[in-house]
């Protein structure tokens, strides 16, 4: 591998964790136009399905011209499950969450979702929990009470409620990591991904179909739905993979702590939501032992 291989992946992995964070700052302006969680979403995927299709496409064909056999009706229908799971039921539940709590206290509450994993996997294939992710979880959880508690006085009900919100996204992604981990291998990460999420993208149309039917929106609301659907999420897809493919995912994993980083700094300057000395405390937690949970699975593994 060349010298400069290392360092590509770092920045792309660093840009493509960048990109992401800018997923809650999208959908926030957009909720300025009094639209719904659904519609954003259908049009986020609206966006980005046809990209996720080409992919599909040009993965299929690789998969023909190495004369490999067609994935399985069980393999494909597994992909649409994953992808059901990760980027329907998930982001239902998270864009849901954003119209009651700030974009800072999202990503925070998202970002335990690795935590969700360990004891998933404990609960589903009885892998082991190690007292070292129990301390990281300790450390996560009193910072994302922390954050949780400043919030609430002012958010009342509000607060409750999107937490609660996130917290079943971030469980719904957890278990999209778990079943995609396993599923994945016969059809390879390119095609496994992109039927996962042109089936997403299906269920999130469908949805708003049968619960509204109206897709009326302002031309700014397209234009943010654009940028979520383009920046926030094929993009920072595509530079991830790009990362992965460059070093390891350990290292990858580590750099996407700059995630709620980025956000926090966006929701402050661009949102104008607050952010106090105890708020600081509390996201600094969280960081740390999800930071420290993945510093202590890769050096295990």
């Amino acid at each position: 591998m060349s010298s400069r291989q290392p360092l590509l992946g770092i920045l792309f992995a660093g840009l493509g964790a960048t990109l992401f964070s800018t997923k809650a700052i999208f959908i926030k302006l957009a909720y300025q136009d009094h639209a719904d969680a659904a519609l954003m979403l259908a049009y986020r995927m609206i966006f980005a399905m046809p990209v996720f299709a080409l992919v599909g496409y040009w993965a299929w064909t690789q998969r023909r011209a190495r004369n490999e056999p067609p994935p399985s009706s069980m393999d494909i229908a597994r992909a649409a499950f994953v992808g059901f799971l990760g980027y329907y039921v998930a982001s239902q539940f998270d864009f849901a969450g954003l119209m009651f709590i700030t974009a800072q206290l999202e990503r925070l509450v998202l970002f335990t979702y690795p935590l969700f994993v360990m004891f998933l996997s404990y609960l589903l294939y009885g892998e082991r929990v190690t007292g070292f992710g129990l301390i990281a979880a300790a450390i996560t959880y009193t910072g994302l009470a922390i954050v949780f508690l400043i919030d609430l006085p002012e958010g009342g009900r509000d607060t409750v409620i999107g937490t609660l919100l996130v917290l079943g996204a971030a469980i719904s992604f957890a278990l999209h990591q778990i079943y995609a981990k396993r599923f994945m291998a016969p059809m390879g990460s390119a095609l496994f991904t992109a039927i996962a999420l042109t089936s997403a993208s299906v269920f999130c149309i469908l949805h708003q179909l049968v619960v509204s039917g109206s897709f009326a929106a302002t031309p700014r609301f397209l234009w943010l739905s654009a940028g979520c659907a383009i920046v926030a999420t094929v993009l920072p897809t595509f530079l991830i993979n790009a990362g992965l493919a460059r070093i390891s995912s350990a290292t990858v994993s580590m750099i996407s702590t700059v995630s709620p980083v980025v956000t926090i700094g966006l929701a402050v300057m661009i949102l104008g939501e607050p952010f106090t000395l105890a708020d600081a405390i509390g996201s600094s937690m969280v960081l740390a032992g999800v930071g420290l949970y993945a510093w202590g699975e890769n050096t295990r593994t």
